[in-house]
């Protein structure tokens, strides 16, 4: 097992440059992409058995999420977030049904 090239590999797959691409600059607006990026590996060895030779393993994995760009433009920077839309709407989800569970308790204890 190859420790420097494991964690060679993982370093260069975990880039914000895998979730947005590099910083963009068009007619004097730059664009710079901002992102969550989480690694880790991890890997063994066994001593040689009586019929076998030594026994190794290994594995990486990451996480690369996209937080959101600055765009700079006129001497002036400002934050765009990236919008997960699926969270947003399993968030306005459990909001409109703990609002409607409410209302029918609230109606149920009043008619009992």
């Amino acid at each position: 097992m190859d420790i420097d090239k494991l964690t060679s590999t993982t370093a260069d797959s975990l880039t914000v440059t895998r979730v947005f691409g590099a910083p963009i600059s068009q007619d004097g607006t730059l664009v710079i992409p901002v992102a969550m990026v989480a690694g880790g590996w991890g890997g063994g060895e066994r001593p040689s058995g009586a019929d076998t030779g030594p026994e190794t393993g290994s594995g990486s994995g990451g996480l690369a999420r996209p937080l959101g760009v600055y765009v700079l433009r006129d001497g002036k920077v400002r934050w765009v977030p990236a919008v997960n839309a699926t969270l947003v709407a399993i968030t306005a989800l459990i909001v409109v049904r703990r609002l409607v569970e409410g209302a029918l308790l609230r109606r149920l204890g009043r008619a009992g």
